[in-house]
């Protein structure tokens, strides 16, 4: 946590699986945008590198309302 988080982006390029690991808090990146939530019961993914098209898609996690008044 803190200084050290790191995320992994993984996409299919050339028929071939990429990935590449940066940290959240690079200078480089300018700004983060969580697209969608997904529901998964463990921390570490590495299942989904066997997985190819929809089948990597994981289920998707109900967002709190909290705008509604």
């Amino acid at each position: 946590s803190g200084t050290r988080e790191m995320f992994t982006v993984r996409r299919i390029v050339a028929g071939e699986g990429v990935e590449r690991t940066f940290p959240v808090n690079s200078p480089k990146i300018a700004k983060l945008e969580v697209v969608r939530h997904g529901r998964v019961r463990r921390a570490k993914l590495y299942y989904l590198r066997d997985r190819v098209g929809k089948a990597t898609r994981l289920a998707e996690r109900r967002a709190k309302d909290t705008d509604k008044k």
